[in-house]
């Protein structure tokens, strides 16, 4: 029993964990592609370090064999001018230099095949790096529209709304003040006479016609008249 349970355990840990890769696929790329980076700059510089080296051995060696050359004519002229002490100490210092050519020889020999080695490195680094990056930016603009797309292809977060929702939010706002424009304009034509009535009275208030409304002076002159007062 207790060994399914910590199978189990272990299977759920399991799945959470490639749920959680899935959920964040995205930030681990970009840090892992930092990683990549960081290393392949590395690589660099200790390209970078390794060819400086191999130019100051090379300077070395061309020092060398340029004193060795020196040494062998004064040495010669010695030996000619039956200075054997001289030409003793000439060859003394010809063979230290030419075993410090030697060494530098050997130097850029491991030099040359470390900076093969470390330039093939970083160009095959270089390479895979740009490729990523290009694949990064397509899964960046493929994630986007997956994103926009929710609700459709897979269920939304309860938190985040979709693009669907939105639409459907703006057409029941664009109803509502569909409604109220209507509304309004229907309360304006009630508040407006009709055209007509407003002419008659118009003509009327002018002299032309009976009038189209009791006026003032008009009750006044009936009231004068029930009074037997003269208008």
């Amino acid at each position: 029993m207790f060994k399914t349970v910590v199978t189990l355990l272990r299977g759920q840990a399991w799945d959470a964990e490639e749920r959680l890769a899935d959920r964040h696929a995205l930030s681990i790329l970009d840090q892992q592609m930092r990683d990549a980076s960081r290393a392949v700059e590395r690589a660099k510089r200790a390209l970078a370090l390794a060819m400086a080296q191999d130019q100051a051995e090379g300077r070395k060696l061309a020092a060398a064999r340029a004193e060795v050359a020196e040494l062998e004519g004064r040495a010669i002229e010695a030996l000619k001018a039956d200075r054997a002490e001289l030409a003793e100490r000439a060859a003394e210092a010809i063979a230290a230099r030419e075993a410090d050519a030697q060494a530098a020889e050997k130097a850029r020999a491991i030099f040359a095949a470390e900076i093969g080695r470390l330039e093939s490195h970083v160009r095959d680094q270089s390479a895979r790096l740009a490729e990523l990056d290009r694949g990064r930016r397509l899964a960046r603009a493929a994630e986007a529209v997956r994103i926009a797309r929710r609700g459709r292809l897979e269920p939304a977060p309860c938190t985040q709304a979709t693009l669907s929702e939105a639409e459907a939010t703006l057409a029941r706002l664009r109803e509502k003040q569909t409604e109220a424009c209507a509304a309004e304009a229907a309360l304006d034509a009630l508040d407006v006479p009709p055209r007509a009535q407003s002419v008659n009275e118009t003509l009327a208030e002018a002299g032309f016609g009976p009038p189209v409304k009791p006026r003032a002076a008009d009750v006044l002159a009936r009231l004068k008249e029930k009074a037997g007062i003269p208008a």
